[in-house]
């Protein structure tokens, strides 16, 4: 039985810029969560991930597209049911520092649930409840209750939030980068207490960049760039066997153990007159220019100029000291002037494409979307 299904889910910002228009966050992403399953959300800063959180939790609404929770339309609810889906559905976020205010003690994170749903409870149900709560998330209350959050280690105060949400009849917890400013250790008992939970039948979308860390506690992985899926289905088959290039790009930047850091510049790009790789890899493909090069290429294209443009990206060759990173952002350059993804300046009237790169199944449980 599905618990989550995201149906098409599109979310636009106004641009940033002083041209103005609107920036695609996310193109129509659709995948479902099911009871007692961990999904990663995996990738780059900005390609969507923790807005997908926002929406889950109606922090935000979706430009267009639907979520359901247990085959309900989650828009739907009045406040009173919006008050029961929080009940079944949690967040917990990346800074567990900005969860607490500092003037008051951690205790209070708890006294908040309580008048909210458990106003009914003596104190001393209330007070078993909690420890239970503490005992699952291996928490002594001694340690912890009756501090303030300075005097406690992050670890400390994200197993407190993670404990808060289990008060409730938690169904669906957003992991939104719950483990990213955690110490090595902490990270693994936060990482088993999660993998304890989804054995318990709890489902859990696990958002991060840090690949090894989806790969240890997921079911299944979605890779997202720029707000669209690029690959989706079992994690043994996305990381054994990764079939879209910006899946590999990723995984070649993570490092190993042993192993010296040897960077490998990308070659040349091929492009064409439109502004796509021609060699088949589009915005992932091969190359791009340096610094001052970049430059001329966004003077070239505000002028009007876009195949000569591709013309210069084409004979284009990565400086061996640039990063993966910055590669990505200077292949990039394509699509933001007058690729098929990207928003571009009121002057040059280009609309907003919404469409994602079509999704196609290379084996079952493994979908790969075509190159953009």
């Amino acid at each position: 039985m599905t618990t989550v299904k995201l149906d098409k889910v599109s979310k636009l910002y106004p641009a940033t810029s002083r041209a103005g228009g609107l920036t695609p966050a996310l193109r129509k992403v659709s995948f479902e969560l099911a009871p007692g399953e961990v999904i990663s959300l995996i990738g780059e800063s900005g390609s969507g991930k923790t807005t997908i959180g926002k929406i889950l939790l109606r922090l935000v609404q979706p430009t267009s597209g639907s979520v359901s929770f247990d085959g309900k339309n989650i828009a739907s609810y009045s406040p009173r049911g919006l008050r029961e889906y929080y009940r079944q559905v949690q967040g917990v976020f990346q800074d567990p520092f900005s969860s607490y205010n500092p003037i008051y003690r951690v205790d209070r994170v708890f006294d908040m649930v309580r008048s909210v749903y458990f106003r009914s409870v003596d104190d001393r149900d209330w007070s078993a409840k909690i420890e239970q709560a503490l005992d699952a998330v291996s928490l002594n209350p001694g340690d912890v209750l009756g501090k303030y959050p300075h005097q406690l280690s992050g670890g400390q105060q994200q197993r407190l939030l993670i404990a808060r949400a289990l008060l409730l009849d938690v169904k669906v917890l957003i992991a939104d980068e719950i483990i990213s400013m955690l110490d090595a250790s902490t990270r693994v008992d936060v990482l088993n207490l999660l993998v304890k939970l989804k054995r318990q039948g709890l489902a859990i979308l696990f958002i991060t960049h840090d690949l090894s860390l989806g790969n240890y506690v997921s079911d299944r992985t979605v890779i997202l760039r720029h707000g669209a899926i690029v690959e989706m289905g079992d994690t043994a088959k996305i990381f054994g066997n990764p079939q879209h290039d910006y899946t590999k790009m990723l995984l070649s930047a993570v490092p190993e153990l042993r192993k010296k850091w040897q960077h490998t510049p990308l070659g040349p790009v091929a492009a064409s007159a439109n502004g796509q790789a021609a060699n088949g890899h589009g915005a992932t493909g091969h190359g791009a220019k340096g610094h001052a090069a970049g430059g001329a290429v966004v003077d070239t294209v505000e002028a009007g100029a876009d195949a000569a443009a591709a013309t210069a990206l084409a004979h284009a060759s990565l400086l061996d000291e640039l990063t993966h990173a910055e590669q990505v952002v200077k292949r990039d350059f394509r699509a933001v002037f007058g690729g098929t993804r990207a928003v571009a300046s009121g002057r040059s009237q280009v609309a907003v494409a919404l469409e994602p790169p079509v999704l196609h199944e290379f084996e079952p449980g493994h979908l790969v979307a075509e190159p953009e």
